[in-house]
């Protein structure tokens, strides 16, 4: 059997690593190919293009590399259409997965789409792509399914692996003695793993911490990079703050530094949902272009009132977020302040985001697989 995947970025490439592994266990002898990031390269997928190429964000933003992407989308089309893959399987990205899986399903190509598009988020009208687009959609969250089921497409609703992977009691001990860190207070940086968004909010963050240590004199912060590329930006901003030497900086492992950390200060994304599986308190900020922000909020294409993804699934929201103008250094320093003081204000959080594991934690790799195989052998 041979699979096609395509997938964005850093959580798409974990995703993909995880549905290779469980299809290898059913089909030792499975082929698979595709855009891939290191994660799924060593999974056993032979990469065409690396995952960081579909990595961009907003509206706006896409069309500067739209002739590659559309170059590259002509060249998967092309060559899968001459080889037939038993099942293309697009995770994430879906300005770019969607229309490639529509133009292969119309020539008889079986297709999944992982991870759905934020359809109950902003521009709903994208359900009506995907309905063309996938055989089968995969879903992260449980009330994605209902809205498909609704419109009568085909969809599972699998879980997180994040909620079946990460520890139920992190061990806040263990990881500061790893990373040797001996402070009172600890706080997680997490700037994005996109250029834009660490062009965008790093500099903030290097400021915001730069004011947290002048009202915590002994605050450690530690700041896991995705790669090389955005380490040497962020160090960048950190530098121009003067404030590189209070900043511990790691290689990837963002669990082990969530789990280090009191609280996290992140770009709201995947990472905000890794803090909430890991109990960790944090505070988010969202910063997309002028021209995106102006065109979401006068077109009034955002439909929800919370874009940080925990904020969605408790009760009440539990993470303060500070969108665009609001993502200002002072207003950060201020809500990351008052987590920090009060105890009894974290402990609610931590009790509160242990709900949401009890949610997602469903076995999505193995979920996954399983609705896989069934399209790819129909």
């Amino acid at each position: 059997m041979r699979v096609a995947l395509v997938a964005g970025e850093t959580s798409g490439d974990l995703l993909g690593a995880g549905l290779i592994r469980s299809l290898k266990q059913s089909c030792p002898n499975i082929e698979f190919e595709g855009v891939a990031g290191p994660q799924m390269q060593a999974a056993g997928c032979k990469a065409l293009e690396i995952s960081d190429t579909l990595a961009v964000m907003g509206l706006i933003e896409p069309l500067i590399k739209i002739p590659k992407l559309l170059k590259l989308r002509r060249r998967l089309i092309t060559r899968w259409k001459h080889t037939k893959p038993d099942v293309v399987v697009g995770i994430d990205s879906p300005e770019f997965n969607l229309g490639l899986e529509a133009a292969l399903r119309s020539t008889g190509i079986r297709t999944v789409h992982y991870v759905s598009p934020s359809i109950w988020a902003w521009r709903k009208g994208r359900v009506n792509n995907v309905e063309k687009a996938a055989d089968k959609v995969l879903c992260l969250l449980p009330f994605e399914k209902q809205i498909y089921d609704s419109q009568g497409i085909d969809a599972d609703f699998v879980g997180h692996p994040l909620a079946d992977k990460l520890p139920i009691e992190p061990d806040v001990f263990a990881a500061r003695k790893q990373l040797a860190i001996d402070a009172k207070h600890v706080v997680a940086i997490l700037p994005g793993s996109r250029d834009s968004e660490v062009s965008r909010l790093g500099p903030v963050f290097a400021e915001t911490c730069l004011l947290l240590t002048q009202r915590f004199p002994s605050i450690i912060f530690v700041a896991p990079m995705v790669n090389s590329r955005i380490r040497v930006a962020f160090e960048k901003h950190l530098d121009s703050y003067k404030i590189r030497d209070r900043v511990l900086l790691v290689d990837s492992n963002a669990e082990l530094a969530i789990t280090a950390a009191d609280i996290v200060l992140l770009a709201s994304g995947t990472a905000a949902l890794e803090a909430a599986l890991l109990g960790t308190p944090m505070v988010a900020a969202y910063r997309v272009s002028p021209l995106t922000f102006g065109l979401m909020r006068g077109l009034n294409l955002l439909k929800v009132p919370y874009i940080t993804l925990p904020n969605l699934l408790t009760e009440k929201p539990l993470v303060p977020e500070f969108i665009q103008h609001a993502a200002m250094a002072d207003l950060l320093c201020t809500s990351l302040e008052d987590l920090l003081k009060d105890n009894d204000r974290r402990l609610t959080i931590v009790r509160e985001f242990k709900l949401i594991r009890k949610l997602l934690a469903r076995n999505a790799d193995e979920r996954a697989a399983r609705a896989v195989l069934k399209i790819a052998q129909r």
